[in-house]
């Protein structure tokens, strides 16, 4: 089931028009179109340091204010219901939540996203090539908010594995990259990713790994790690629209060092 569920999620990120040349048919007649970039200029390899600094950064614009709001305010009230939920649903040894705890595994996600990345670079989609880059991006980024939230918030599990319970890394990393797939692919692909993100969600309860505030607070961290990645990605890299970053290499006698300047 592992590896049939990672085979599942990669389909749904591969099978989509970009792939086949975004879905547009060629043009009749002789004359030929002049060939798209490859690159959009922003999201290259060379770039990926700083962009995974601007979408870290990015993350605490004006833009994110609604959703977190909207998401803490949900979170805030399931919290008062964690336990019910908890002794509804909660059943360890069932085939769903043991399926989704492996198959999407921070590690076996981060293989299937790297995956796909490597795809996007050699097709010629640029839609594609661009959500691949956004898609890794956004991973990267969500893992280490997941993480320093873990730490700092210190929750006990449900079932008292460890303190890691707040938020949930699984819910959080599958509605990351669901909401990179919306954005750059509309809702025809953002429904079944997002009903993919939540059935990882649920199968979280179902193992009695988390409770459903966990859940629901992972959902809004990686709804928003998503909407900045390809919102902060598509933009220049200088002007207006969001924090911008920029790295000096410092190097002396005695000195080597990175300023990293942050401006808003």
């Amino acid at each position: 089931m592992r590896f049939r569920l990672v085979l599942a999620l990669a389909c749904l990120l591969l099978a989509s028009p970009a792939v086949r040349g975004e879905g547009q048919a060629e043009s009749p007649g002789p004359t030929r179109q002049a060939p798209v970039a490859r690159e959009d200029g922003r999201r290259t390899l060379r770039l990926f340091p700083v962009n995974l600094l601007r979408g870290t950064v990015g993350v605490f614009h004006g833009d994110n204010l609604a959703p977190l709001l909207a998401g803490g305010t949900v979170t805030a009230g399931a919290s008062l219901f964690d336990d019910d939920v908890a002794d509804y649903i909660a059943d360890p040894e069932h085939g769903f939540g043991r399926s989704f705890e492996d198959g999407a595994a921070p590690e076996v996600l981060g293989l299937a996203v790297a995956g796909v990345f490597t795809a996007g670079r050699f097709v010629e989609a640029p839609r594609f090539r661009a959500m691949s880059y956004d898609l890794l991006d956004a991973f990267v980024v969500n893992w280490a908010y997941t993480g320093v939230l873990k730490v700092a918030v210190g929750r006990e599990r449900p079932n008292g594995q460890d303190e890691r319970s707040f938020p949930s890394g699984h819910a959080s990393n599958a509605f990351a990259l669901a909401t990179v797939v919306e954005r750059h692919y509309g809702w025809k692909a953002g429904l079944p990713a997002y009903a993919v993100a939540s059935a990882v969600g649920v199968s979280r309860l179902q193992r009695n790994k988390h409770y459903l505030s966990d859940v629901l607070a992972g959902a809004t961290l990686g709804y928003i790690v998503g909407r900045t990645v390809a919102r902060v990605n598509g933009q220049p890299l200088e002007g207006p629209g969001g924090p911008q970053v920029s790295l000096t290499p410092v190097v002396g006698r005695k000195t080597r060092a990175l300023v990293v300047a942050v401006t808003f």
